[in-house]
C-alpha cells in the first residue's frame, strides 16, 4: 500500500510528497526572491506575489497530508543506527521544518488579511483571518520574513545532513527517501 512505510523506505506517497514539497518550496522562496526583479505595482510583481501565497497555502494544505501519511506507521529504520543525540537532532530538526510549513503560510495568510487584501487560492477567494490592521500587518511580516531566513538555515542543514549520511557515514538515511528501489543497507 503506498501509505505505508515498510521496515527499510518511506511509503511512495510521502516519498512523492516529500520530492513535491521540495520543489513547492523552492519556488515559494524564488518568488518572494525574484520580487524586487519588478517593479512595485507592477502586473509581473503582483503575480509573482500572488503565486508566493498561493504556492504557500499549498505547502499548507500538503504538510497535513504528509502528517497523516507520517503517523500512519514508524520511520523506516536507519542502517547502521545513529547515536541518540543524531537520532534527536534529526527529530527536532524535523518538526521545526513542519512548524515552518504550518507556521509560514499562515502567517502570510494573516498579513494579506491585515493588509485588506483577498487571498485567492486556485480561483477560490478564501475568508480573511483577521480584520484589516496595517500595523499588525507590518509587524507580522516581520515575523515571516523572520522566520523564512531561518528556514533557509533549517532547509540547508536538513539537506546537508541527507548528503553527509549519505557520503560520509553511508548508512541508508538518504536511501530511504529516495524514489525508486533501493537494495536495503546491511
Amino acid at each position: 500500500m503506498p501509505w505505508k512505510n515498510s521496515d527499510s523506505r518511506y511509503s511512495s506517497m510521502s516519498i512523492a510528497l516529500h520530492w513535491l514539497m521540495v520543489v513547492l518550496l523552492a519556488v515559494v522562496y524564488a518568488c518572494i526572491e525574484l520580487r524586487g526583479q519588478f517593479p512595485k505595482g507592477s502586473g509581473a510583481r503582483t503575480l509573482i506575489v500572488e503565486m508566493h501565497f498561493m504556492l504557500g497555502l499549498t505547502v499548507f494544505v500538503l504538510v497535513w497530508l504528509r502528517l497523516f501519511a507520517r503517523s500512519l506507521g514508524v520511520a523506516p529504520k536507519i542502517v547502521p543506527a545513529p547515536p541518540p543525540w543524531q537520532s534527536l537532532l534529526a527529530t527536532l530538526m524535523h518538526w521545526a521544518l513542519y512548524a515552518l510549513m504550518i507556521g509560514l503560510p499562515i502567517a502570510g495568510w494573516l498579513i494579506v488579511s491585515a493588509k485588506g487584501h483577498s487571498v485567492m487560492f486556485y480561483g477560490i477567494e478564501l475568508p480573511p483571518l483577521i480584520a484589516e490592521n496595517k500595523a499588525l500587518a507590518e509587524e507580522i511580516e516581520g515575523w515571516h520574513v523572520l522566520f523564512a531566513q531561518v528556514g533557509y538555515w533549517l532547509i540547508g542543514l536538513h539537506a546537508l545532513a541527507g548528503i553527509f549520511h549519505h557520503y560520509v557515514v553511508r548508512d541508508n538515511t538518504a536511501l530511504r527517501m529516495m524514489p525508486g528501489r533501493h537494495k536495503p543497507a546491511n
